[in-house]
């Protein structure tokens, strides 16, 4: 299902299909240094996240991680979209993108959309963002979309993590 479309995106929700794609998203390096291993390797494993959480996240909660793809050619580049964790009071927004793919503007400009979807379709006035402090690119962007730095905090894999936040 489409979710939204800027100028050379189209943000929508996952499918089973997407699977080859969310598997090799998930297992890049820089995705498991500053998101983390998941630990799904198979087709299969990733086709059941993708089932249990995108999925069945949208379903019951309106919102989720959406695949980004490019208008141009529906080549899928990465995800963005918004995460209600338990650990925070806030929902918060997250992406990634393939390496591949970075420095275009592309997160941007899905964050940029997702952040208006927020704001105008789902009716938040807050959301908030974190990151792994050595993740200097995520922080950038993050800071540049208008969030501001609250605090540095433990996180539930003991590791600390920048929290951000900004009002919609």
């Amino acid at each position: 299902m489409r979710i939204l479309s800027t100028d050379r995106l189209i943000l929508r929700t996952m499918q089973l299909e997407d699977a080859a794609f969310y598997l090799a998203l998930i297992n890049a390096p820089s995705w498991i240094k500053h998101i983390g291993d998941k630990g799904i390797r198979t087709i299969d494993a990733a086709q059941q996240a993708i089932m249990t959480g995108s999925i069945a996240v949208q379903e019951n909660k309106g919102f989720s991680l959406y695949l980004i793809e490019r208008k141009t050619d529906a080549a899928p580049i990465g995800l963005c979209g918004l995460i209600k964790r338990d650990e925070l009071d806030d929902i918060d927004i997250g992406y990634a993108v393939l390496p591949d793919y970075w420095g275009q503007g592309y997160a941007h400009e899905a964050a940029t959309g997702v952040i208006r979807y927020a704001k105008s379709i789902l009716g938040l006035s807050r959301l908030a963002a974190i990151t792994s402090p050595d993740n200097l690119p995520s922080s950038g962007l993050l800071e540049k979309l208008g969030f501001t730095l609250d605090s540095i905090m433990p996180w539930t894999d003991g590791k600390e993590v920048k929290f951000y936040q900004r009002n919609l």
